[in-house]
């Protein structure tokens, strides 16, 4: 299978809003522009300059011209930066690397006239810290269709979040622990473009569900209801993002050693907590993809206990899908851009047919 080529802008392409003189025939489009629409958990406390954590939080516009610029704050910079995932018209998507607190960043030279479609994602971790955005450069804005009006939601992990998968830039061992974060190209993300709908990633690195690793004193059913996910703060108000079906993808972080009464009465009331926010969701629990034979022998024996538990509960709508074999072929063990695709391939078949999509 081809694999997609990421390519790093210029660091001239990525500089301060001093720079922009040359560009004085655009106008500018704040972040509270109607035309403009986002999709994820995003602080909208100062409308101006939404602020978001979450991986795959993603914004979409639509400008007439052949140049626009993208105005980025960055909560860190330096070695903390953030990677945006940036898609022209809907095709070749390309990852660029924040360089400093306050970013300009011009699309691809030699766009025709016309019309064009930008999508622009947040490909690192909540860890990574914040982006800001705060707005566009172009000739004029134009209204974009709706939103499709399908929407899903990924509760998980670091695979979730697209850790450890994209090695085109930087090597696995090299850089920083972020330089492989892809949030656009991950297996949720992939599936809803798959299938025409939303996706939001409700997903944090070293989470678990009721044991965390890398010294993280925090678990999903503590943090999954919440905007910035790693500090465990800011309400998330649930009716902003009802989706059709929720994923869940948890445990690898847990291990196969947990108490399974344990275990399991904590997932079983985490998706109760899930449902009474989504009544009428599909809630879809999956083994972990990364997962060894143990870890997987485990999860699947849970899930069987879980599901049966809730649908004999009367809670008809709670599923359980077994991957079919183990990835691992990225940094740390976790799943390369690759196997996201294929890991999307099998989750979009499933949906496909849970949903009738």
């Amino acid at each position: 299978m081809k694999r997609i080529i990421y390519l790093l802008l210029p660091a001239i392409l990525c500089c301060s809003f001093a720079n922009s003189k040359k560009h004085a025939d655009l106008k500018f489009f704040a972040a509270d522009d109607p035309h403009i629409q986002y999709v994820g958990r995003i602080d909208f406390s100062n409308l101006q300059m939404p602020r978001f954590w979450a991986p795959g939080v993603y914004i979409t516009a639509k400008f007439k011209g052949s140049k626009c610029l993208i105005l980025i704050n960055d909560e860190a910079g330096g070695t903390n930066h953030n990677y945006l995932e940036i898609v022209i018209d809907g095709k070749n998507p390309y990852r660029i690397q924040l360089t400093g607190k306050m970013n300009e960043i011009s699309v691809p030279d030699g766009l025709a006239g016309g019309d064009h479609t930008l999508l622009i994602c947040k490909d690192t971790e909540s860890n990574t810290g914040y982006i800001e955005f705060a707005g566009l450069k172009c000739e004029k804005l134009l209204p974009l269709p709706a939103k499709p009006k399908r929407r899903i939601e990924y509760f998980g992990d670091s695979i979730t979040s697209g850790t450890g998968m994209d090695q085109s830039l930087v090597a696995c061992g090299k850089g920083q622990w972020h330089d492989q974060h892809n949030a656009y190209m991950s297996y949720g993300a992939r599936t809803s473009r798959n299938l025409d709908a939303q996706w939001q990633l409700t997903a944090q690195a070293g989470i678990g569900l009721v044991h965390s690793c890398c010294d993280m004193h925090m678990v999903m059913p503590q943090i999954f209801d919440k905007v910035y996910f790693r500090g465990d703060t800011i309400a998330w108000n649930f009716d902003n993002y009802i989706p059709d079906v929720v994923t869940i993808c948890l445990g690898q972080n847990d291990g196969p050693k947990q108490d399974s009464a344990y275990f399991c009465n904590a997932y079983i009331n985490f998706i109760k907590a899930i449902r009474s926010h989504y009544p009428k969701s599909e809630i879809v629990c999956l083994t972990s993809p990364m997962g060894d034979q143990a870890l997987t022998s485990v999860l699947q024996r849970y899930l069987k206990a879980i599901t049966g538990n809730l649908n004999a509960s009367g809670d008809q709508k709670v599923y359980k899908y077994f991957f079919s074999r183990q990835y691992h072929n990225g940094c740390d063990g976790h799943p390369d851009i690759d196997e996201h695709e294929l890991i999307a391939g099998e989750l979009t078949g499933y949906i496909k047919q849970l949903k009738g999509w």
